[in-house]
């Protein structure tokens, strides 16, 4: 790195202390809550400020109204199966105007995706089980009544 920006950085990281109380301060007032990571990050103040400002300066991104980010918030905690963060959101969206049909029509958007998601993995395997034994009975599917892809007591 060159000298000029480490320098940079240095300058910014020495105000890691002061920033990390005003980006809490911020936080809690966007989201109504202080997010429980911030706690244990705030323990190491530079690392905690270089994480926390970019998730804070893209939590409202300047072609989103704010509604609409905390609903994409929603969906992405909701397929992440982040709980905490969910209800977080949940609140948070409240607070910009976003309705209760508005949420769970939210949650049940994001829903499809995710069973879409598991029926695409669990059926290419479940092709790729029927290919294999349509491939072992000579190119013809079995029909012996046995479920195919078991193991018999030849294999």
């Amino acid at each position: 790195m060159k000298k000029e920006n480490e320098k940079i950085i240095g300058e910014f990281l020495r105000h890691a202390g002061e920033l990390s109380e005003e980006i809490e301060t911020d936080t809690e007032a966007l989201l109504g809550t202080v997010p429980f990571i911030f706690g244990i990050l705030r323990e190491r103040p530079e690392a905690f400020v270089l994480s926390a400002m970019g998730d804070y300066l893209m939590h409202r991104p300047p072609n989103l109204d704010p509604k609409t980010a905390e609903l994409i918030a929603i969906a992405a905690s909701a397929a992440a199966g982040a709980d905490n963060c969910l209800k977080t959101h949940i609140g948070a969206a409240r607070r910009t105007g976003a309705t209760r049909d508005e949420i769970l029509d939210t949650l049940l958007l994001t829903s499809i995706i995710g069973r879409t998601k598991m029926l695409a993995s669990s059926l290419r395997v479940f092709s790729a089980v029927f290919e294999a034994d349509t491939d072992a009975a000579g190119g013809e599917k079995k029909t012996d009544g046995k479920n195919p892809g078991e193991a018999t007591p030849e294999q």
